[in-house]
């Protein structure tokens, strides 16, 4: 690398010195850049607050809730059920003092399916629900027809967000 910048050097017509002066500059130059690139990153990341963050995750309590009938869920939340109910979704609503928590696993192929509430929970920064999707049981009698399994659950109104498990 050197023999070939020497080699630059006089084709543009600089002696051994010059050539030698050159590849000394462009040293101090590539390393003042590399350490100005290393300090504004440092400096980025003190200003934003790179730090890790830990979530509380610790459980608080368990909280108390209704698993709702089709019937009994507010006819908006309803809607937006329907409209969402082909995929996989995770809905939450509130409404006059009242959280709805729903969770739906898309289209099924037969009958038989059903959500399950493992955990609703709170911590300190959150609510949290885990639910799971029941299959139809050993020997049970299921349909061929397509069905959209979810769950929709009621509970006073807590201003968290709410994280799906």
């Amino acid at each position: 690398m050197i023999i070939w910048k020497l080699l630059l050097g006089r084709e543009r017509g600089m002696d051994r010195e010059e050539a030698f002066s050159s590849r000394k500059t462009e040293k101090r130059v590539r390393g003042s850049v590399l350490a100005g690139g290393i300090f504004f990153l440092m400096t980025v990341c003190m200003l934003t607050g790179c730090a890790v963050r830990t979530q509380g995750t610790e459980k608080i309590q368990d909280l108390e809730f209704t698993v709702l009938d089709k019937e009994n869920i507010p006819p908006e939340l309803r809607q937006l059920i329907e409209e969402n109910k082909e995929t996989p979704f995770q809905i939450t609503y509130a409404d006059q003092g009242k959280l709805y928590i729903t969770e739906g696993y898309g289209s099924q192929p037969t009958s038989g399916y059903s959500v399950e509430v493992v955990g609703l929970y709170e911590t300190q920064d959150a609510v949290r629900i885990e639910t799971n999707l029941l299959g139809p049981g050993k020997g049970e009698e299921t349909k061929e027809k397509t069905t959209f399994p979810y769950v929709a659950v009621q509970l006073e109104y807590i201003e968290k967000d709410v994280l799906f498990d």
